[in-house]
């Protein structure tokens, strides 16, 4: 019932967003409607403090006339455009209920339903401002300009302007504008904004490369595969986009009943102001009984019971470390029955670390000490993790003084005449080093316990391996288990990393190996929601940006905020600012509290509303008293609200 004031668009996924219909950008629009909500309220103040303080009447009128202005000035302009379109909505009625209260001497009741009225559109038009947001976050990834190799030569373009075919080079510590092949270099290719894959991928000629991703160490030179607009970059905005502009049931029905109700309201009001009139009413008195009855029946009280429900409990949740954006995913929750999630950031810290340190023929003393002297001189994410290792097992680094990277594998030294060496698998092979079957053994030993395996080796010998893998969080097995209380039915992993590293992690937890799904770009992720759709209403947990339209395509999404991206955060409904994964079983205590709550209050609303309304058409209830009951009715769901200030204490029945 909520009307929506700010009806922006978005367009196309490579352009920005549009204005609105005002001709103001989102932003200014926004402020608009901030000052106009915080007249309103101001003049309605100053009217009861000055009528309580015996002030003049011209005083309390001026007070009470820029009240009406202000609250009056954006629902009146939007009613007007919908009566030019033929069709009545709830501004109308809110807008004609404040007039009439006022033609009846009351017009601080009607200031008081504008107030309350322009309240619900600001938090509506916030909730709006976000989806702008998000997709604006996603755009940053990607580059605007490419360099083009015609001929050999290097060209400047628009990455707009590339087509499948086109050869681009891409430097070290640049986004890589395209989806392509690799065609020449070796390189660590940042992942993360694309598949949340924790660490960065190796790649070499032949290596597909996606859009938005970082390459860090060697150039590259990538054949375009996919027009720009056809990136998975790409696509993730356009999922971010369509998922966002979805209405709710309860925003769907909102409409319905708004459209309808107004207009029974307005055309029952005029019919019996002539019923009134024609059973033997002077037109004073059937004037009066017809503006009794449209304040009476003007559902400030329902329209006030669901903000001030929801707005107790997002109040209590943040407290807590979750943040709700909104009332659509805090009600959402309560029927939610299955949890998606992210692995990488979410269920682990995205922080790689050492897991096994395997030594070969020396003392785990000596292999460390090669190991974090060559890692300190490194800024790849796996050398942090073994020199932090190395320190707090009191590792003295050797000094080496002239490390030299080997792109896409690894680093290389020498100290007193004796080359060292550590990397990838690739590294002893470029540098003709023989690797033993005991060697093969132990890397493939790490692998499918889904570590990541770094060879150390000196001159011809390899001194041994360091497994690192990412870390699981220490409340991962309390989030598990707290769902399972509160009576979620199906848990399901969803990662872009591989299969034996998330069948490790799932054994961990307890989780089913057939609800554990790797490998997944954000479409897989998507398509997987969406199947499980079918069956359940999904929540979706995650922390990156690839998992923006995994987190927009879920009924209800929450982003991890500690080490979330912007995009996955602006296209959540829930954020968990305190980075901690059991609020989220916390979470759908309080949804269910508070759609108790509101159930209770939409009951009292309604029933008061209508039995005034029978009281008006049968009998003459007097305007005061109506106002009373209307007022009342008012502060006793808000009443009921705030209790939800303790939300999230007990279990989820």
């Amino acid at each position: 019932m909520i009307p929506s004031y700010n009806r922006f668009m978005l367009d196309s996924p490579t352009t920005s967003p549009q204005v609105p219909e005002s001709g103001l950008t989102p932003r200014n629009e926004l402020r608009i409607a901030t000052a106009l909500t915080v007249i309103t309220a101001l003049g309605l103040v100053a009217a009861i403090i000055l009528q309580a303080t015996g002030a003049a009447g011209a005083l309390i009128g001026t007070a009470l006339v820029v009240s009406y202005l202000a609250g009056a000035l954006r629902p009146g302009v939007t009613a007007l455009r919908e009566l030019r379109e033929g069709q009545f909505d709830i501004d109308l009625l809110m807008v004609t209920a404040a007039l009439a209260a006022a033609a009846v001497g009351e017009a601080r009741d009607g200031a008081f339903l504008l107030v309350l009225f322009n309240l619900a559109g600001l938090l509506e038009d916030i909730a709006m401002n976000r989806t702008r947001q998000a997709v604006t976050a996603l755009l940053e990834l990607r580059p605007d300009e490419a360099t083009m190799l015609v001929d050999g030569r290097e060209r400047l373009v628009a990455t707009a302007e590339l087509r499948p075919g086109d050869i681009v080079l891409v430097r070290p510590g640049e986004r890589i504008p395209i989806d392509g092949t690799l065609l020449e270099g070796f390189s660590s290719v940042d992942e993360s904004s694309m598949t949340g894959e924790s660490l960065p991928v190796d790649k070499q000629p032949g290596s597909g490369v996606l859009a938005g991703t970082m390459n860090t160490t060697g150039a590259l030179v990538i054949r375009t595969d996919r027009h720009s607009s056809d990136t998975t970059l790409a696509r993730m905005i356009r999922l971010v986009t369509e998922a966002q502009e979805q209405k709710s049931p309860s925003q769907r029905f909102g409409d319905w009943f708004g459209q309808r109700y107004a207009i029974s309201v307005l055309i029952g009001s005029a019919v019996f102001l002539f019923i009134f009139y024609l059973t033997g009413l002077s037109w004073s008195d059937a004037m009066y009984r017809a503006a009794t009855l449209l304040v009476v029946a003007s559902p400030c009280a329902i329209v006030i019971s669901v903000p001030a429900a929801t707005l107790s409990a997002i109040a209590a949740s943040a407290r807590r470390g979750l943040l709700f954006k909104g009332a659509a995913g805090l009600e959402d929750l309560g029927s939610v029955s299955a949890v998606m999630f992210d692995k990488t950031g979410t269920l682990t810290t995205g922080r790689p670390a050492v897991e096994e340190v395997v030594s070969l023929g020396v003392s785990e003393t000596e292999l460390l000490e090669a190991a974090t002297g060559l890692e300190a001189r490194s800024e790849h994410p796996l050398a942090e993790g073994i020199v932090k290792y190395g320190a707090e097992q009191g590792i003295e680094p050797l000094p080496f003084t002239d490390v030299v990277a080997l792109p896409g594998s690894g680093l290389r030294a020498s100290l007193d005449g004796v080359d060292y060496w550590a990397g990838n698998e690739r590294v002893p092979a470029e540098l003709g080093v023989g690797i033993t079957t005991q060697v093969t053994s132990e890397l493939k030993r790490l692998q499918q316990l889904g570590m990541t395996a770094i060879i150390v080796g000196r001159g011809e010998t390899v001194l041994g391996l360091i497994g690192m893998a990412d870390q699981l969080r220490p409340e991962a097995p309390a989030f598990i288990s707290g769902l399972k209380e509160v009576g979620i039915e199906r848990l399901v992993m969803l990662t872009g990393d591989a299969e034996p590293v998330a069948l490790q992690l799932a054994a961990e937890l307890g989780l089913d190996q057939r609800d554990v799904h790797a490998g997944l770009l954000p479409e897989d992720k998507v398509s997987r929601i969406q199947a499980l759709r079918q069956e359940h209403k999904v929540a979706y947990i995650g922390d990156g940006i690839n998992d923006a339209p995994a987190v927009a395509t879920a009924d209800v999404g929450f982003a991890m905020g500690g080490i979330g991206s912007d995009a996955a955060m602006e296209a959540a409904d829930a954020v968990v600012v305190a980075d901690d994964l059991r609020m989220l079983p916390m979470a759908f205590r309080i949804s269910e509290q508070t759609n108790r709550v509101l159930r209770q209050n939409l009951y009292f609303a309604t029933g008061i509303m209508i039995v005034m309304v029978i009281f008006t058409l049968l009998g003459r209830l007097p305007l005061p008293l109506g106002v009373l009951g209307h007022e009342g009715g008012t502060l006793l769901v808000v009443a009921n609200g705030l209790r939800l200030l303790g939300a999230g204490r007990g279990t989820r029945q």
